[in-house]
């Protein structure tokens, strides 16, 4: 901080001795200055900006924008670890030497953290969207307006899933955007991110939608990013992402970081008809219900989709929870689901934002296709379990060129209780796994129980052995694998 302060004094300084000497050449006045053992004074013309060059910029937006981008103030309560430095300041051992001054003697039991970071207002009422991060466990909630307003905040609800909560600050007639239509976002499009980094003060930045549909980042549970290359620096967290016509598109979420910590060009918004559903959830029941199928869905990869002989794309079913409504309404593993309402399926991911954003006790209609035939398929869905993310987490011999590198054991009952699997379970357990290996490119990992080899139930060393060599040359090899209590499809 020092040094940044003693920078920015000195080009201030030198910006000073520049405008001294420039002091004729102001606002469009055309003027000359001479200064000794130069040339000869030249003429400088200056234009005033036009009304058409105004408009080139984004100046209307942002003054649209901004008035309903307000920064959030939190604050909560964490208790700390009552041993560790205050355990040893009770030690005489440690106090002979220390004292009763050391500061970790004396850690309080409890500390005020503070969090900073922005909303956005959705309804002149004062509804406020932002980030569930930004508010998580607070026990105080400020929000200051553009206008310097300040209003003790609500939190009405929260979607740690989708890191998603709704504030409420009282009164009427608030400055609000208008919520745009996410799904009609392209890549190209131009955006504006406007939030309030590091608490300096309301910042916009400009950039275009770098991707959309960016999952697997793991940095939420249910994920859908529009990424953008516009600026999101700590601080913009819940801020707004607006399109060029000033409609709210997004709410800033996440930025990967590199070693410095700060922005590289590669930022990350939750979708606004996302958060619009979030929101109107709230609203209604006070609380974000999802509809739930109970599998473990999987990416039908072109190695996958040869192994099981189709050209079908959507979402592999590679695991089906007992009693769930999947399992009720006979859905089984390997199943591959192309269409949910007549929605074709492009993924695993959209199959559980697809399922997500309908409510429980409605039906889907599953298009599947199983053994070589299309079937239809109706599920009832459940809620989404508070407590169950199974449904948003994924969790030798030289037979064949596929599985070199890989060694297996019969699985026995002893070795199945270690893996805390039930004692009756059939398969082989992976021992070795050769980190330069097809397998374990694929996935494979030591420890990994072999079910199935293209279909085929192995119990033994010998039936696994004869079931990889029964698969021609270079074909894939589809494994099911049960690891931690979870089956997955593995095709190597």
């Amino acid at each position: 901080m020092r040094n940044f302060l003693v920078t920015s004094f000195r080009s201030h300084r030198m910006l000073a001795a520049v405008s001294a000497g420039a002091l004729l050449v102001v606002g469009g006045i055309i003027g000359a200055a001479t200064l000794p053992g130069t040339n000869p004074p030249a003429t400088i013309k200056t234009a005033p900006r036009s009304a058409e060059s105004a408009r080139r910029g984004y100046s209307a937006v942002v003054k649209k924008v901004v008035p309903a981008v307000v920064n959030i103030s939190s604050s909560r309560v964490v208790k700390n670890d009552a041993r560790g430095m205050q355990g040893l300041g009770m030690d005489p051992f440690f106090r002979q030497f220390f004292g009763d001054n050391f500061p970790g003697f004396n850690i309080p039991k409890e500390q005020r953290e503070k969090s900073l970071g922005s909303g956005v207002i959705v309804s002149p009422e004062g509804y406020i969207l932002t980030n569930n991060h930004v508010v998580d466990h607070a026990t105080d909630v400020t929000v200051t307006l553009h206008d310097k307003r300040v209003f003790k905040a609500r939190v009405i609800g929260t979607d740690p899933r989708t890191d998603i909560a709704v504030l409420k600050i009282d009164g009427s007639n608030f400055p609000s955007l208008v919520l745009g239509d996410s799904s009609q976002v392209e890549v190209g499009d131009i955006v504006l991110a406007v939030g309030d980094p590091f608490g300096v003060g309301q910042t916009v930045t400009a950039g275009i939608v770098s991707a959309t549909g960016r999952s697997g980042l793991g940095i939420e549970d249910v994920e859908d990013f529009i990424q953008t290359d516009a600026p999101i620096n700590p601080g913009n967290s819940g801020g707004a992402l607006v399109d060029d016509e000033g409609h709210l598109i997004g709410i800033n979420t996440a930025i990967l970081a590199g070693n410095s910590g700060g922005n590289q060009g590669i930022g990350f918004a939750v979708p606004i008809n996302l958060a619009r559903h979030d929101l109107d959830q709230i609203l209604a029941h006070g609380k974000v219900e999802r509809g739930y199928l109970g599998i473990l869905p999987e990416d039908m990869t072109p190695a996958l989709a040869k192994a099981f002989h189709t050209s079908a794309s959507g979402a592999l079913v590679g695991d089906v929870t007992p009693d769930s409504p999947s399992a009720k309404a006979g859905l089984q593993k390997g199943d591959i689901i192309t269409a949910v309402n007549g929605k074709p399926v492009a993924d695993a991911n959209q199959l559980r934002l697809m399922i997500g954003e309908m409510s429980p006790n409605t039906t889907a209609n599953l298009t599947v296709w199983r053994n070589g035939k299309t079937e239809q398929i109706a599920v009832k869905l459940g809620e989404f379990p508070s407590n169950d993310t199974e449904a948003f987490h994924r969790g030798g011999e030289k037979e064949n060129a596929a599985l070199e590198g890989v060694q297996v054991e019969t699985l026995t009952p002893d070795t199945a209780q270690e893996l805390k699997l039930p004692a009756a379970t059939k398969g082989v357990v992976v021992d070795q796994v050769s980190p330069d290996s097809k397998a374990a490119d694929a996935g494979l990992q030591r420890g990994d129980v072999i079910l199935e080899v293209n279909h085929k139930p192995v119990s033994s060393v010998s039936e696994f052995k004869q079931a990889v060599s029964g698969t021609p040359k270079d074909a894939p090899v589809l494994l099911l694998v049960n690891r931690g209590g979870t089956t997955l499809y593995l095709a190597i």
